[in-house]
């Protein structure tokens, strides 16, 4: 009984293709550290080391898993330039929606939902461990959205403003509907490249050792003694083998390309010339660049070179040898975080006040993920569509999944109870679909909560855990 009331089966994915990722043995979802997941509505992307499959089952027959739509991916990658793929994820705007890729040498690659590279770059060399996406968007206040690509290293954190990947992405669309890209195809250019690089932020947050993970909160305010300017903020929070939490301050100036100053007693004079000095220099660059390629045009391509980092200030650090920080995930409104460490506690950190506000011990290789629900609605009201609530309607909660007991567990956040407990099979996983990236055209009044899926590796069914508790 406790299955039918919590979770609600959505069908069964298996397939023949997914035997070249390891399926057909007992436990290959979670037992292979190379298989990586994404999920999106309707679609997952599974993938090892130079592989990705996309299921996509949207208007699929439940019972006929030969209905669903199967696109196999496999970049054209060189083990010594761009290495191996290590991250997955889905970037999802309006009607486009592409998957990114990172590599074991650092680099970004983004492919379309037919296998098209559509863009590649290079972030900085090192192993890329996670690429997350965050998106906040507050219609009164500018000031108060947050829509970013998170790209995490050890040691290194990438930002990548949401405004800025939807701008190569459009572009990117207008030329497939145009026809121009199957030009720029047989005329045999650099698909990766055709759009020039995208602007970033780069920051270095080794200073306490490498990192397991790690992710940007949200923006936070300046320091109380530094010149207000139009500089933002962030908070990054990382974890790993020599402090289980370090949180940072970091900043970029959006409209000088990231590139900040060191200076904190900057002046009139000194603001002026740090605008003005490089404008003036880059297009020296640039004039005397055209004169010498107009001499001498040069066969090879430029090797590419990371950026300089952006500044980083530690804000606070948490030590507890010999306990290591392993994975983190973040609420919605990235206001908390859910750490699990490896001796089997999870921390719940109020990333705003830099406060571990909560504490569950026994939990070795758990996996913990923010749900929404309805709690304490009556059956009336739960049984409505839930577009027709707003974000009040629902509780914030997490989402405990404790393999080595096979159970799933549900509290409620801060401090409210466990919700409900349910029996999971061995090889499963916990999913989460992407979150969107929110454009002002495109946004609705319509609330779509957050919700938690469960995935039986061993017999391919799909389920997802009801949002109303009575």
């Amino acid at each position: 009984m406790a299955r039918r009331s919590h979770l609600t089966d959505l069908g069964c994915i298996a397939c023949e293709d997914l035997t070249e990722l390891g399926a057909g043995k007992e436990g290959w979802l979670v037992n292979d550290p190379t298989l990586l997941s994404a999920l999106d509505t309707h679609c997952l992307a599974l993938s090892n080391q130079s592989l990705i499959l996309i299921l996509d089952w949207n208007n699929h027959d439940s019972n006929d898993p030969s209905s669903i739509n199967k696109l196999k991916i496999r970049p054209s990658l060189i083990p010594s330039l761009q290495g191996e793929i290590t991250a997955i994820q889905w970037l999802v705007f309006d009607d486009i929606k592409v998957l990114a890729i990172g590599t074991s040498n650092g680099y970004l690659l983004i492919y379309s939902l037919r296998g098209d590279l559509v863009h590649e770059q290079m972030i900085y060399p090192g192993r890329i461990l996670r690429l997350r996406v965050r998106s906040t968007k507050s219609l009164l206040s500018e000031d108060a959205s947050s829509e970013e690509l998170c790209v995490v290293m050890s040691g290194v954190i990438a930002r990548f403003d949401g405004s800025d990947l939807w701008k190569m992405l459009q572009k990117w669309s207008q030329d497939t509907h145009s026809q121009m890209w199957e030009r720029k195809t047989q005329n045999g250019e650099d698909l990766g490249n055709s759009y020039g690089r995208i602007t970033h932020q780069l920051w270095n947050v080794s200073k306490y050792g490498s990192c397991a993970d790690a992710s940007i909160t949200g923006l936070m305010p300046p320091p109380l003694m530094e010149v207000q300017s139009s500089e933002r903020f962030y908070c990054a929070v990382t974890i790993g083998e020599d402090t289980v939490i370090s949180a940072y301050r970091s900043g970029g100036l959006i409209a000088l390309n990231f590139r900040l100053s060191e200076d904190r007693s900057r002046s009139l004079v000194g603001a002026i010339l740090s605008k003005v000095v490089p404008v003036a220099f880059s297009t020296i660059s640039s004039f005397s660049s055209m004169i010498w390629s107009s001499k001498k045009a040069s066969p090879k391509k430029s090797e590419v070179k990371p950026q300089s980092f952006a500044r980083a200030s530690v804000l606070t650090c948490l030590k507890d040898h010999p306990r290591k920080g392993e994975k983190l995930t973040l609420s919605p409104s990235g206001s908390l975080a859910a750490i699990t460490d490896s001796l089997g506690r999870i921390l719940l950190l109020d990333t705003q006040a830099l406060v571990v506000v909560r504490i569950w011990k026994g939990y070795r290789d758990a996996c913990c993920l923010f749900m929404e629900m309805q709690v304490g609605k009556d059956k009336a009201s739960s049984s409505s569509a839930y577009h027709e609530y707003s974000k009040s309607d629902y509780c914030l909660c997490l989402a405990i999944h404790a393999p080595r007991k096979g159970i799933i567990e549900v509290w409620q956040m801060r401090i409210g109870p466990r919700l409900f407990s349910i029996q999971c099979a061995k090889g499963s996983k916990i999913l989460q679909p992407t979150p969107r990236f929110i454009s002002s055209s495109s946004y609705s009044s319509l609330y779509y909560p957050l919700e938690v899926f469960l995935l039986n590796g061993d017999s391919g069914r799909l389920s997802v855990l009801n949002r109303s508790f009575n």
